[in-house]
């Protein structure tokens, strides 16, 4: 049976930019027929869409509608003021799984700032949003473009796919001048209406048909535009940092009437966050190993192993360490990292 050849990538005909309306109107006639239902796209309140964002920006899709992850946080926080309003614990909690806590840190504080500085009103233009905590270009042309359908061009990961092929750009992404000239082009292809739309159905196409490893260039409704003849090899970038292992040593301290020992988070990435409190090797080391998992986290693989101890043989804490036990029902209610939540789901 002879061997099936991959179809081959066609031939552009047309450039993005000198045909820039047709460019356009295929796009947005493709999105129209085929864009996805996600529920962010069914408002355009921007207090709703500024969450979906932030949600977004460092999770995937699937993540944040697996179990309504958008849908049960506005539930929770409805809108500016509940969010402002919103105690740590309660913030983190509803956080829990999306890793990045800083995100929902930023939100609240841009919640409380256009609460307290804009009225309550959200700005339009894309400048003063960027002015707001933990804002950047991207999720403030989000935020302009899908709520207020104001032309702001957007680069995230799946525009700066589509935008390297397309323009065969043969350059590292990840470099100031490479970002700026992304930018350009976003804001020539953008259409003085309908950014919404538009902006959407370039996201969508990065995902759908453009994607990282296996591009599905015949059925792309702009292959015609698409100057590449290789887009598996772009965009490029430059080293990736590698990937460093890590161990993680922590106790199971339990009482005979049923509290858990746990650790209060003072660091930066999960500031806030209670954890099975963490001790050093040597302090460890004669004492019985319960169980190991592995996680990974930013760079990092993540050994934990996790010793049995009883209250009388605890070792010291690090000075300035929270520790405390908490029984069985606050443990739901307690923000935690996944890994020490399905850790401890075990061990209980």
């Amino acid at each position: 049976m002879p061997d099936i050849l991959p179809v081959p990538k066609p031939v552009a005909t047309r450039h993005a930019l000198r045909n820039v309306r047709a460019f356009r109107s295929a796009l947005l006639r493709w999105f129209d027929q085929c864009g996805a239902d996600y529920p962010w796209r069914r408002t355009t309140d921007p207090y709703a869409i500024l969450v979906s964002e932030v949600m977004l920006q460092q999770t995937t899709i699937g993540a944040v509608i697996q179990n309504r992850r958008f849908e049960r946080f506005l539930e929770e926080f409805p809108d500016l003021r509940a969010l402002a309003g919103a105690s740590e614990s309660e913030l983190l909690r509803s956080w829990e799984g999306l890793g990045y806590y800083n995100r929902v840190r930023n939100l609240q504080k841009t919640a409380r700032t256009i609460l307290e500085t804009h009225g309550g009103v959200f700005p339009v233009d894309p400048p003063v949003l960027e002015s707001l905590p933990g804002i950047g270009r991207y999720t403030a042309g989000a935020v302009a473009s899908f709520a207020f359908d104001h032309p702001a061009p957007i680069v995230e990961a799946n525009i700066t796919r589509v935008l390297s092929r397309l323009f065969s750009y043969r350059e590292p992404i990840d470099t100031p001048g490479s970002r700026s000239q992304l930018w350009s082009w976003a804001e020539a292809l953008l259409p003085p209406c309908n950014a919404r739309a538009f902006n959407s159905a370039f996201m969508e196409l990065g995902q759908s048909h453009c994607s990282p490893r296996s591009p599905h260039c015949p059925q792309c409704p702009v292959h015609d535009f698409c100057t590449t003849r290789d887009p598996s090899t772009l965009p490029l970038k430059k080293p990736r940092r590698p990937t460093e292992e890590v161990d993680e040593h922590v106790l199971f301290v339990r009482k005979r009437s049923g509290p858990v020992l746990l650790a209060r988070e003072e660091g930066s990435r999960r500031k806030g966050l209670w954890k099975l409190p963490e001790r050093s090797h040597d302090q460890l080391a004669d004492f019985p190993l319960l169980a190991t998992r592995r996680y990974d986290i930013t760079h990092h693989k993540v050994t934990m192993r996790i010793y049995r101890c009883s209250l009388s043989q605890l070792p010291p804490a690090s000075r300035g360490t929270t520790e405390e036990f908490h029984c069985s029902k606050a443990l739901r209610n307690l923000p935690m990292p996944s890994p020490f939540r399905k850790a401890l789901a075990d061990l209980l």
